[in-house]
């Protein structure tokens, strides 16, 4: 994994996995904003068919929750992967509250082209 570059793209709420100059996985998220708290609120996670299996998918997750702890916001995993991945690391990936989680599911129901 060390040739792995995993990059934030917050203005299109997508964190990047790439080797060798080719995106091989992405966790797609959007900002939620309320009542003066934020989170990140991961939707989705892909990893390339030939990439899967190497632990990119679970590198972009432990990246989304340290991006998170870096800058004092909740991570609300609505994606799958990252909901389970989060199940297996208590340590690394704090609960959200959950009105934040409510907040974040209204906000994708009301808008699904967050995805």
């Amino acid at each position: 994994m060390s040739d792995i570059d995993i990059r934030d793209d917050r203005a299109r709420g997508l964190l990047s996995a790439t080797q060798d100059g080719e995106t091989v996985g992405v966790i797609q998220y959007f900002v939620l904003d309320h009542d003066g708290r934020s989170a990140l609120v991961a939707v989705h996670t892909v990893v390339e068919p030939a990439h899967e299996g190497k632990g990119i998918a679970g590198s972009l997750a432990r990246e989304l929750y340290a991006t998170a702890a870096r800058e004092s916001l909740a991570v609300v995993p609505l994606c799958s992967f990252v909901a389970r991945w989060a199940e297996r690391h208590p340590g690394e990936a704090p609960a959200a509250p959950a009105e934040l989680v409510a907040s974040a599911e209204e906000a994708l129901a009301a808008d699904p082209d967050k995805w």
